[in-house]
């Protein structure tokens, strides 16, 4: 396992992360994720740990808090090992402050999540969406103070668009607040659309990517082909996130062949080209049994050549929207200059 710096903070976490949304079963959503109970989880999440993974993401949503608890008693002797982050956000409850990124839904929340992951502290802590309701400065104010009491070492956010992540760098560097060191974002060969400004943000602010469902949701598992799939797979039931299935079945037509070249398997592909990205700080990978965790883990040895990229990026890129097309022109390109 190789590890990555995470964004300016010194700290280093594997290059795959163990995402735990696959932990718990609280209601038929989750049953359909994963659903699974404490004993499957944790030897997951041993494998995981004697793999060299030092990385686990969880959050407060995922199975209305199953998924933590389960974490918290899976890490239990190891919690030194390991950087251990969650997320706030999501609806906790019936009640109208139950969810949110108010100062008082954060402040509730991060002490249940301290409860259930049985832990005095959280590595990162990250807002889970964008919420047009509160002040970003109350928020950041409440993060910060989270961080100064030595609750939560890091901040981060998820899933925002690349605007509001530039505005809250910028209250917080107004503010003199602890800043986002990351953000945890959806991006897989079939879904690069953080590309157009989230990645070009990242690169320049020097922040870290997290990436979740590398595999679009199973898409790139391999078990999807034009005539069919597996029923069982998840994303048979669950169809997330949105994919455009026939530039999804010509993107498999090229990672085939070369995941045979390679003597290795479609998702190693997959993974292994988000790895080579240098924006790439570490790579999700969640299972429902410990077979599909295996096969991940084997990803970190896949070493893409030249032309694999090539012809990954030709039949995966982005169509061209405006203003990107007018700066391809490129007519008053100065010597040296960056391009995104």
């Amino acid at each position: 396992m190789k590890f990555r710096q995470l964004a300016d903070t010194g700290v280093f976490v594997s290059e795959l992360c163990l995402g735990t949304m696959t932990f718990g079963s609280s209601a038929q959503i989750w049953e359909v994720i994963g659903g699974l109970d404490q004993a499957t989880a944790g030897a997951i999440v041993h494998r995981a740990l004697d793999a060299g993974i030092n990385f686990i993401d969880t959050a407060d949503v995922y199975s209305s808090g199953q998924s933590e608890t389960i974490v918290g008693k899976a890490i239990a002797g190891r919690r030194q090992d390991i950087v251990l982050a969650t997320k706030v956000r999501g609806r906790m409850g019936p009640g109208p402050n139950q969810v949110g990124l108010s100062r008082l839904h954060i402040i509730e929340s991060v002490e249940a999540s301290l409860k259930r992951l049985n832990t005095d502290y959280i590595d990162l802590y990250q807002i889970h969406r964008f919420d047009p309701l509160t002040n970003i400065e109350d928020t950041l104010r409440a993060l910060d103070d989270l961080v100064r009491a030595g609750k939560v070492r890091y901040i981060g956010c998820s899933n925002v668009p690349a605007w509001h992540l530039m505005k809250s760098l910028a209250v917080s560097r107004e503010q003199r607040l602890e800043r986002f060191k990351c953000t945890q974002s959806y991006y897989s060969l079939v879904g690069r659309d953080l590309e157009r400004e989230t990645i070009p943000l990242l690169m320049d602010q020097g922040l870290g990517l997290l990436v979740w469902s590398p595999l679009a949701g199973g898409f790139l598992s391999g078990k999807f082909t034009r005539s069919g799939g597996d029923e069982a797979a998840r994303r048979a039931k669950f169809d997330f996130p949105p994919v455009n299935k026939e530039k999804g079945f010509a993107i498999l037509d090229v990672l085939i062949p070369i995941a045979a070249a390679h003597g290795v398997t479609v998702p190693q592909i997959a993974l292994a080209w988000i790895l080579a990205n240098a924006a790439v700080t570490s790579v999700i990978i969640g299972a429902r049994k410990l077979a599909q965790l295996d096969d991940n883990l084997k990803a970190v040895d896949v070493t893409l050549t030249a032309e694999d990229l090539k012809v990954l990026d030709e039949v995966s890129k982005l169509v061209p929207e405006y203003p990107a097309w007018m700066d391809a022109l490129g007519s008053d390109r100065r010597p040296g200059e960056r391009r995104y």
